[in-house]
């Protein structure tokens, strides 16, 4: 799309809105239509218009993963170049693929790019993308916590034609369904992502022959370059200077051996480096990520820092990378990536790190930094597969404007957590805990939010249970001098009593009965700002709703309550003078 000025603001703004519209409308599609649950309720999934030539995000729809942006981009440059490779491009293609060294991610998430043609030249891409609920490997849900190579992940597909000039391939279908424990639900997931395709280009056709392909293409540009300059001028008024962060990784699911995310970030005029050249080589686990992935968290969290800017290409204009070949961050096949959540995670965590030193104002403590991927899989009394895969909440960090979201879903996406019903009508499970849990918020001026207790029990003779996660021996960090999170804590019941995974966040395949129950305690976000400036009564009001207990208002924040309740003033004054 050429860049230019010349489009009024009107029309602008108008065309903004019409094209978001046509991306929240792929969503919504999707997320009706669907199959699987992390799709339909959690909304694990995204949709947007990609730049015919670069594969860059022009639009992105409002409820899409944000993860997702970033990582498109590189998805939709791998269909690019393959077709100019096999120079067979046409009108009714659709490709789809899930290689994550390609389009970043891992092997769940299945893209589909459509090339959008106009008067016989191509104009855009639309490209939609989703977490598919089985796709082989070792573990069910994919979510393999010892996978040592790609294979033991599931099946990988290069960019290979679903739909060639608008002609079904049902052999592409046969070789999927093949792969998959659940072939039902991959079928349904696979027809919603291509009617998403279908009304996009519907709503398409209906905006170029409103406004015309120029006027829509000068619009698409536009709206990069303006995303472009403002993220330049948010940057200049930084301070120049270098400025760290690192953060660590419990271990890579094989080795039990913390993983460096160590992070630099250069601030230049109005451009950044963001070198990661301090963290960990590549590991023996699942916990690394392509260079393609790398981007895309940094882009996210750059979004939540310039949360005005604009979602697209632009924001990444003055942005320079480094991260070395051979990094946890630039995986190469057949290097496993299958828990590359946990990683972008801690990479989200590093940039609030770094720029609490030069931008205090616009950061806020980490946030749970970890989605907790529990599957639970086994067969129904008929003989019959099931598969619960779901991910889990905690709590935000806080922030200048006030405390963190108490039970929220990971930074990286506008995701929901699944609910309870939902679990519990598809799945042999009954939820006997789904609380807050207290303590877990790090203190500080602004608290953090809390994390969340589920307690899950087993209604079915007996089960297999898989976990990957984090943040069991590294807590969320807090910011300007706020406090950290509690741990993640998971528990698990046998014969025998209540046991923990001797790798504190990971594990596979460990056997349960009828009865016997999962427990996950989650973290809470980082604090932000010290915690003895934090106004006592709001103290008082946080153990009189149990988000704190007492010894923790006393520990934590130097305030002492009385026997009612009420703020404990002199106790409180040389509580808070031994804390300073």
């Amino acid at each position: 799309m050429t860049e230019t000025t010349a489009i009024d603001p009107v029309t602008l703004a108008v065309l903004k809105g019409r094209l978001e519209q046509i991306a929240d409308e792929m969503d919504a599609t999707l997320f009706r239509s669907a199959f699987n649950p992390i799709i339909a309720e959690a909304h694990d999934a995204s949709h947007g218009l990609y730049d015919p030539k670069t594969g860059e995000t022009l639009v992105q729809g409002k409820s899409g993963l944000p993860i997702f942006v970033g990582a498109m981009a590189f998805a939709v440059k791998a269909v690019i170049e393959k077709a100019a490779r096999d120079g067979d491009l046409a009108d009714g293609d659709v490709y789809i693929f899930n290689d994550p060294y390609d389009g970043g991610t891992h092997l769940s998430d299945f893209k589909l790019v459509r090339p959008y043609f106009r008067d016989g030249r191509l104009f855009c891409y639309l490209a939609s993308v989703g977490h598919w609920h089985d796709v082989g490997g070792n573990v069910p849900g994919n979510y393999n916590p010892v996978a040592t190579e790609c294979f033991q992940e599931g099946m990988l597909i290069p960019p290979v034609k679903l739909y060639v000039k608008g002609e079904f391939r049902p052999d592409i279908v046969d070789i999927l369904r093949a792969n998959s424990r659940l072939p039902g639900s991959l079928y349904g997931d696979l027809n919603g992502q291509v009617n998403a395709l279908d009304l996009g280009i519907r709503r398409l056709d209906r905006l170029l022959d409103e406004y015309g392909a120029t006027t829509v293409g000068q619009a698409m540009g536009e709206l990069r370059a303006r995303a472009a300059r403002l993220m330049r001028a948010h940057i200049a008024e930084l301070p120049d200077g270098t400025w760290s962060c690192d953060d660590w990784l419990d271990n890579d699911g094989a080795v039990d051996e913390p993983l460096r995310v160590g992070l630099d970030i250069v601030v230049a005029g109005d451009e950044m480096t963001l070198d990661f050249s301090r963290t960990a080589p590549a590991c023996l686990g699942p916990v690394n990520i392509s260079r393609s992935t790398a981007i895309a968290a940094c882009y996210v969290a750059l979004k939540h820092v310039f949360r005005d800017v604009p979602a697209n290409a632009g924001v990444l204009e003055p942005i320079r990378f480094v991260i070395p070949d051979g990094s946890l961050m630039a995986a190469t096949a057949p290097k496993p990536v299958g828990g590359y959540t946990e990683t972008i995670l801690r990479m989200i965590d590093v940039v609030f790190g770094a720029l609490q030193h030069c931008a205090p104002e616009r950061v806020n403590g980490c946030a749970y930094g970890t989605i907790n991927a529990l599957s639970l899989a086994g067969h129904r009394r008929d003989g019959r597969r099931w598969v619960m895969f779901s991910f889990f909440g905690g709590g935000h960090g806080g922030h200048p404007e006030g405390d963190g979201l108490n039970h929220g879903n990971a930074p990286i996406s506008t995701a929901t957590i699944p609910p309870m019903e939902i679990l519990e009508a598809a799945y042999p499970v009954m939820f006997t805990q789904w609380a807050l849990r207290p303590d877990s918020g790090g203190p500080g001026r602004s608290r953090g939010g809390l994390g969340a207790i589920y307690e899950i029990e087993l209604l079915e003779e007996n089960a297999d249970v898989f976990l990957f996660g984090e943040r069991g021996r590294y807590a969320p960090q807090g910011v300007v001098g706020g406090a950290p999170a509690a741990l993640n804590r998971f528990v698990y019941q046998q014969d025998d009593g209540e046991h923990t995974p001797p790798m504190a966040s990971k594990m596979v395949g460990i056997r349960i009965r009828r009865g016997q129950r999962v427990r996950l305690e989650t973290p809470g976000g980082g604090g932000y700002g010290p915690a003895r400036e934090r106004d006592s009564a709001k103290v008082a009001e946080d153990v009189r709703l149990g988000y704190v207990s007492r010894a923790a208002a006393e520990a934590g924040y130097g305030v002492a309550l009385t026997a009612d309740g009420a703020v404990d003033e002199g106790r409180t004054a040389e509580l808070r003078t031994r804390m300073a």
